[in-house]
């Protein structure tokens, strides 16, 4: 476990994956000064264990951001948010499906709307997705940007240009087409994952990354890998060629593990 008193936090834009698959995702995201939480897919002790070993406790966040309401990524929104009287920003989508329970404080949120918390300025983008007002985030700090785009259908013009200009991201890479096609999910739940309003193929993953560009791109975290479709070598192999053989800006999230902090210089 991190010693949280070690944790040089310095004027930086930085984030970490506390993890990310089915199971659960979270990712926190922070300037050195104000710190929030961008979903909480884990139980409640889970979340706090994450959090400790990224040398974090949930009274030092400033609130948490919801992407949307399904249970992998909102589990543990309520009992963190009413555990340590957080905030909770969300659009009125995800507020009105009532998934989340009593919470202290909420805050609703417009999506292509930009807000602060601290100094973190934050913009809440549209996303194709099966939820009720799905969007994801591009944050911007210390002359810095960093995108989170995961459960995304497909990678349509608008995501596309508000991506465009980050330096670093957080990008899904679900499923390997013929590992999902050939295995064990029900055809129902095979056409959900695999189309338009599902999740992100690794070669999805690869054309939105080869139209937004590479050259801004300090660093890419592959997250939201799916377990039963597809390994951390495909998406590798998928995005590798954007990437001039250069792999030290390439980083898988793991379920079990999540991402290191990660220092977008």
């Amino acid at each position: 476990m991190t010693d949280r008193h070690a944790v040089n936090w310095g004027a930086a834009l930085r984030f970490a994956s506390l993890g990310s698959g089915s199971k659960g995702n979270a990712t926190l995201v922070s300037d050195g000064e104000t710190h929030v939480l961008i979903d909480c897919g884990f139980g409640l002790r889970d979340a706090e264990k994450r959090l400790a070993r990224l040398g974090l406790s949930p009274r030092e966040l400033a609130a948490v951001l919801v992407t949307h309401e399904h249970s992998d990524h909102i589990r543990g929104v309520g009992a963190l948010a009413r555990r340590y009287d957080l905030p909770i920003y969300l659009t009125t989508g995800t507020w009105l499906s009532r998934r989340l329970g009593e919470v202290p404080r909420h805050r609703l949120i417009v999506p292509q709307v930009r807000f602060a918390i601290g100094g973190l300025e934050i913009d809440p983008v549209t996303v194709p997705h099966d939820a009720r007002e799905p969007v994801q985030f591009c944050i911007s700090a210390r002359q810095r940007r960093l995108g989170v785009l995961t459960d995304l259908g497909h990678p349509t013009a608008h995501v596309i240009q508000a991506f465009d200009s980050c330096d670093a991201l957080l990008l899904e890479c679900n499923h390997d087409p013929r590992m999902l096609a050939e295995g064990p999910y029900p055809t129902r739940l095979k056409h959900r994952v695999g189309g338009n309003w599902g999740h992100l193929a690794n070669g999805q993953a690869h054309a939105l990354l080869r139209q937004i560009g590479m050259d801004r791109l300090q660093r890419i975290v592959c997250s939201h890998l799916s377990e039963q479709n597809n390994r951390p070598e495909l998406a590798k192999e998928a995005l590798m060629p954007l990437l001039d053989g250069d792999e030290s800006r390439l980083v898988i999230a793991a379920q079990d593990k999540g991402v290191e902090w990660q220092v977008v210089a």
